[in-house]
C-alpha cells in the first residue's frame, strides 16, 4: 500500500502564518493553471470541430458529396485516432450543423466569406453545451443570449438546459417598470435585466383556489428552487419582516431579498389575483420603509417587485406612471393540481348518466 508523505516539523521550524498565506496562494495559482489549460484545450478542440464543420459544409456544396461520405469519414477518422472520441457518425453530423447553425443565419444578415471564424467566447464553455444550445434555440441572438449566461454563470449542461427549457431568453428583462425614470441608467439596465416575465412557478404544487398565504409558503418551502427562478445573486433575508414605524407602527412585506451584485435590497409582493393599481401604493411604502430602516451606507436604492397572477400591461403602465420608488410588476406561471376526491368523481359521474 503506497504511503501518502508527511512532514514533520520541529518546534524549531514550525510553519508559520506566512507560510501558509504562501500556500494559500501556491494552491490558487495551480487551480487557475488548470483552468487555463482547460480552457485552451477546450478551445483547440472546438477551433478544429468548426474548421472540420466549414470543411463538410463547403465539400457538399462545392463537390455535390451527398451524406453518405461522413460515415465514410466517421470510419476513417476513427481508424486513424482510435483513442479519440468524437468521430461518431452522430457527433460529425452535429459538428456540421452547429457551424451550417451560424453560417446560414448570418448570410442571411451580413456579407460573409466562405469560411466564417469561430467567435472566441465559443471556447469558454464544452462542446456538449454548444449542442443543446443549438438544437434547442431558435435563433443566432437566443444561442448567443444562452452562451454569455453560461459564461458569466458557469451553468453545468443540466441547468443549461433547464434554463432554455424555462424559456429565459423570452422572460428576461421583460417585466414592466419605471427604473428608466427612477434609477441612474446603469443600474436601471441592471435591473431592468434582472426581473423576468412571467416567473416559472412550476416546481410548486398547489390546488385550486390557493391562497397569497398558501403560495408564500410553498415558496419558502422551495426557497432553493425559487432563488435559481429569481436569478443568480439574490440573498433571502426575511419573510413577513417586520418594519417598525419610530411610533411603534409595523409593517410586513411578504419576502425580502437582497442582491448582492447590485448591493440593494428587494422587496417582493405577491397577489394570486389579476393587477389591480392599489398594489403600487402599497409596495412603494414598502419599499420608501427598506430605505430608511434597513437600507446602510453603500447600499444603492431599495428595488420592488410585484408578481400577481395577471396583469394588464397598460393598466401597469399608468399606475407607474408618478410612482417615485423603482418597481416592476410582472406575472407567474404556475401548475395547479386538481385534487379529485372519490366522492367528487362519483357525484361528476351520476351528473353524465
Amino acid at each position: 500500500m503506497k504511503e501518502t508523505p508527511t512532514f514533520t516539523f520541529g518546534a524549531q521550524n514550525l510553519p508559520d502564518k506566512e507560510y501558509h498565506q504562501w500556500l494559500i496562494e501556491i494552491k490558487q495559482r495551480f487551480q487557475q493553471s488548470q483552468i487555463k489549460t482547460a480552457i485552451k484545450v477546450n478551445t483547440a478542440l472546438l477551433e478544429f470541430y468548426w474548421s472540420l464543420g466549414s470543411d463538410i459544409v463547403k465539400m457538399q456544396t462545392e463537390k455535390a458529396w451527398g451524406s453518405g461520405f461522413i460515415n465514410q469519414l466517421s470510419l476513417d477518422l476513427r481508424e486513424a485516432f482510435p483513442e479519440a472520441t468524437g468521430f461518431s457518425v452522430a457527433n460529425i453530423k452535429n459538428i456540421r450543423q452547429w457551424y451550417l447553425f451560424y453560417y446560414q443565419e448570418l448570410t442571411k444578415s451580413y456579407q460573409v466569406g466562405s469560411f466564417l471564424e469561430m467567435p472566441k467566447d465559443f471556447g469558454l464553455i464544452p462542446w456538449r453545451h454548444h449542442t443543446e444550445i443549438m438544437r434547442k434555440c431558435n435563433s443566432i441572438s437566443e444561442a448567443l443570449f444562452y452562451i454569455k449566461q453560461t459564461i458569466s454563470h458557469n451553468w453545468s449542461r443540466v441547468q443549461l438546459v433547464h434554463t432554455i427549457e424555462s424559456n429565459l431568453f423570452e422572460r428576461q428583462g421583460k417585466a414592466i417598470s419605471n427604473f428608466d425614470t427612477q434609477l441612474p441608467i446603469p443600474q436601471a439596465n441592471l435591473a431592468t435585466e434582472l426581473l423576468k416575465d412571467p416567473y416559472n412557478f412550476d416546481f410548486l404544487s398547489l390546488g385550486k383556489d390557493y391562497s397569497e398565504r398558501e403560495l408564500e409558503e410553498a415558496l419558502m418551502q422551495n426557497i432553493t428552487r425559487f432563488l435559481l427562478e429569481l436569478g443568480q445573486g439574490f440573498a433571502f433575508v426575511g419573510r413577513q419582516m417586520e418594519l417598525r414605524m419610530p411610533e411603534g407602527q409595523s409593517f410586513f412585506p411578504d419576502l425580502i431579498f437582497y442582491h448582492i451584485p447590485m448591493k440593494c435590497y428587494v422587496v417582493v409582493e405577491l397577489k394570486v389575483t389579476l393587477f389591480i393599481p392599489e398594489y403600487i401604493g402599497k409596495l412603494n411604502f414598502y419599499v420608501t420603509a427598506v430605505d430608511k430602516l434597513l437600507r446602510g451606507e453603500g447600499d444603492n436604492p431599495t428595488i420592488g417587485l410585484l408578481i400577481c397572477k395577471d396583469k394588464d400591461e397598460l393598466l401597469v403602465e399608468w399606475s407607474l406612471t408618478d410612482v417615485n420608488k423603482p418597481l416592476g410588476i410582472a406575472s407567474y406561471q404556475i401548475k395547479e393540481i386538481i385534487d379529485n376526491t372519490i366522492a367528487e368523481f362519483e357525484k361528476n359521474k351520476l351528473k353524465t348518466l
